[in-house]
C-alpha cells in the first residue's frame, strides 16, 4: 500500500482538496509535485450555487455534482468537506493517508513556520478567529473534519500570514500607539501560501525572476496584491484582516476608518453589523446587488454590474501603478486576471501610495522631457523598497 499527503485548503466559499504520492515524484530536476488527483466545491454560501468537482492529473473530470438538492446539506463547507471525503472513501485506491496538510489563513505573531497541530495548537489558532472571521473557522473546521476522519495521522498547519513576516518593519505598523503594535494590532499580510507557491514555481519556469523585484496579484473571492523582490515579500495590501486593500467580492477593501464611527454613531449599528456589512455585503454583491462572482457580472446587462467590475479594476490599477516603475514582472494568480487593455490604462495612471505601501515611485523619462527631480523620500523607505535601475 503506498503512502499518500492530503492537502486540505477551506477558504471563506470553497474548499480545495489534493492528494499526492508521499514520495517527492521531482527527480532528477526537481520538479514541483503533481497531485493524483485534486476536488474543490465552491460557491458555498452567500446564496451561491455551491458545486463538487474532482479532476485526476490529466485534467480528466471525475466527478461534478451539484451540492444542493438532495446535498442540501452538503452546501455548507462543512457537509462540502465530509462529501469529499466521502469521495474519496468509496475510491478504494489502496493508499493510506500518511498525513494531511491545512491552509490556516492566520498564524498571529506565534506561528511563522508550519506547525504539527495538536490539541493546544487549535485552541491557539481558535484566539485568532476575530482576526480573520470569514476563513479561520473553516480553517479550523477543516482540521477537526480530517482529524477525525484520518485518526493518528499527523496534521500539520501552514499560515498564509507567514510569507509576510519577513517584511521591513516600516511596513509592519500602523501610525498607532507602540502598545498596540505590540499587543498584536500590525499588519499581517495573507494569502502567503499562494505568493509562496509562485516565487517556488518561478525556481523552476524562470528562476531569474525570484531574484528581481515582481508584484503579483491574487485574484478571486478574496483578493491581494503583493511586491516581492528576492522572493520575499516587501509589502502587501492586505494588512490587519483579510479585509484590507482591493475591493474583493464580498468584502469592502480598504475603507476610511472614520466610516465604522459614522455607521455605529450615526446609523446605530452594532460592531456584528458592521463586520457583516464590510465582510459579507460589501465589495462587487454590495455595489453591484448582482453578484459577487466576477465571471455573472461580466455576464450581466445590470449598468450596476459594469459598475462593480470597473471599481475594482480601478482599484487594482491604481495600487499596481503605484509598484509598477522599475519592477521586472507583473504576475495575476488567477486565470480572471486583468485584460491587456486594463494593464494599459494601468500603465497610464497616476503614482499614489498604495495602502501604506512603503516605496519610492518615480516616472521614467521620456524621449520628449527631461528627467524629473526625485522626490524627496525617507532613507528608511528607500533603502527597503528603492526602484531597480532600468534593464
Amino acid at each position: 500500500m503506498t503512502d499518500s499527503l492530503l492537502t486540505l485548503n477551506a477558504g471563506s466559499s470553497s474548499i480545495k482538496v489534493a492528494l499526492f504520492d508521499a514520495a517527492h515524484p521531482g527527480g532528477a530536476d526537481d520538479a514541483l509535485p503533481s497531485a493524483r488527483w485534486s476536488g474543490q466545491a465552491d460557491g458555498l454560501g452567500a446564496g451561491l450555487k455551491a458545486r463538487l468537482r474532482v479532476r485526476d492529473a490529466q485534467g480528466k473530470t471525475l466527478l461534478d455534482e451539484a451540492l444542493d438538492g438532495s446535498h442540501a446539506s452538503h452546501a455548507s463547507h462543512q457537509g462540502a468537506l465530509a462529501a469529499l471525503l466521502e469521495w474519496h472513501a468509496q475510491q478504494g485506491e489502496g493508499s493510506r493517508i500518511a498525513a494531511v496538510g491545512h491552509r490556516i489563513v492566520h498564524g498571529g505573531t506565534d506561528f511563522v513556520a508550519p506547525v504539527r497541530i495538536d490539541a493546544a495548537l487549535l485552541d491557539a489558532l481558535a484566539r485568532l478567529e476575530p482576526l480573520a472571521p470569514l476563513h479561520q473557522p473553516h480553517n479550523l473546521a477543516g482540521v477537526r473534519a480530517a482529524m477525525a476522519a484520518f485518526e493518528g495521522v499527523p496534521q500539520v498547519a501552514c499560515f498564509d500570514t507567514a510569507f509576510h513576516a519577513v517584511q521591513p518593519e516600516v511596513n509592519r505598523r500602523f501610525a498607532l500607539p507602540r502598545e498596540l503594535h505590540d499587543a498584536g494590532v500590525r499588519r499581517y499580510g495573507f494569502h502567503g501560501l499562494s505568493y509562496e507557491s509562485i516565487v517556488a514555481q518561478f525556481g523552476g519556469i524562470a528562476p531569474e525572476l525570484a531574484q528581481r523585484r515582481v508584484i503579483v496579484a491574487h485574484l478571486g473571492n478574496g483578493a491581494s496584491m503583493c511586491g516581492m523582490r528576492h522572493g520575499r515579500s516587501v509589502a502587501t495590501t492586505m494588512t490587519f484582516s483579510p479585509l484590507d486593500g482591493l475591493t474583493m467580492g464580498t468584502r469592502c477593501g480598504h475603507i476610511d476608518a472614520a466610516v465604522v464611527l459614522y455607521l455605529m454613531r450615526s446609523r446605530g449599528m452594532s460592531a456584528d453589523a458592521v463586520e457583516k456589512l464590510l465582510f459579507r455585503e460589501s465589495g462587487l454583491l454590495g455595489i453591484s446587488g448582482v453578484s459577487s462572482d466576477m465571471r455573472a457580472l461580466e455576464a450581466s446587462a445590470e449598468p450596476a454590474a459594469a459598475q462593480a467590475s470597473g471599481i475594482s479594476s480601478s482599484r487594482w490599477c491604481s495600487t499596481w501603478a503605484a509598484w509598477r516603475p522599475r519592477c521586472a514582472v507583473s504576475t495575476p494568480s488567477s486565470s480572471r486576471a486583468a485584460s491587456a487593455r486594463t494593464r494599459s490604462r494601468c500603465a497610464n495612471a497616476s503614482w499614489p501610495i498604495a495602502n501604506g505601501w512603503a516605496c519610492a515611485p518615480t516616472r521614467p523619462p521620456t524621449a520628449k522631457a527631461p528627467r524629473a527631480s526625485p522626490r524627496p523620500t525617507a532613507p528608511s523607505v528607500r533603502g527597503c523598497c528603492a526602484p531597480m535601475k532600468s534593464r
